[in-house]
């Protein structure tokens, strides 16, 4: 979706690979390789993206079809679908959470769209099961289950996306590469680590 809307915004301007790149501060080789999907940029180049054609995040990454401001929304009726943010990282902040790089919003069918955000997973280590790119939908809530997956801080620093595996005192985050070793916690280095929220789903939108 990404792709093709992107290709779609640029046609439409009647601007070539060339000029979108030269304003991105991009080469033209990355603007063709994600207009073929061969490649994705970071979140705050899809940011810049959508400030530079004037739509939303969110329309550009396919999670809505409007590409105006997210206040023209219209609510959806007979259903539970509701607007939750897309957000490109999540830190430790002062006494909560930072949540940066906003990227807009996707729809999801919660009950209390405040205890939800998505997302923008970075990396490969959760690969093939999900991919760069994806948004996965977060509860935010302090603790999950063991084999559960969930966005994890470490030493405070920005989240990242692993299943949780608990044994005697210990957590493991696991990733689904094995080309990434899992990280272990035991004891006082428990102390090191955070969970955020419970991954609820993923969306593939590239």
């Amino acid at each position: 979706m990404f792709a093709e809307r992107l290709r779609e915004l640029r046609k439409a301007k009647k601007i070539s690979q060339g000029t979108l790149a030269a304003a991105l501060g991009v080469s033209q080789q990355a603007v063709g390789k994600w207009e073929t999907q061969r490649s994705t940029p970071d979140p705050a180049t899809v940011a810049r993206i959508a400030t530079y054609f004037g739509v939303t995040a969110d329309y550009l990454l396919g999670c809505s079809d409007l590409r105006s401001s997210f206040a023209e929304r219209p609510k959806i009726q007979g259903d539970r679908q509701v607007q939750v943010p897309v957000v490109g990282s999540v830190r430790a902040g002062y006494g909560s959470l930072a949540f940066e790089e906003d990227l807009g919003y996707c729809s999801a069918d919660v009950r209390n769209p405040g205890e939800y955000f998505y997302l923008m997973v970075r990396g490969d280590s959760m690969e093939p099961r999900i991919s760069e790119g994806d948004l996965a939908l977060v509860r935010r809530q302090p603790d999950v289950e063991s084999g559960q997956l969930a966005v994890v801080l470490i030493n405070g620093e920005e989240g990242t996306l692993k299943k949780i595996i608990k044994k005697k005192g210990t957590v493991i985050l696991q990733p689904f590469n094995p080309a990434y070793p899992a990280m272990v916690y035991v004891g006082q280095d428990l102390e090191q680590i955070q969970i955020v929220g419970k991954v609820i789903e993923t969306k593939t939108r590239w």
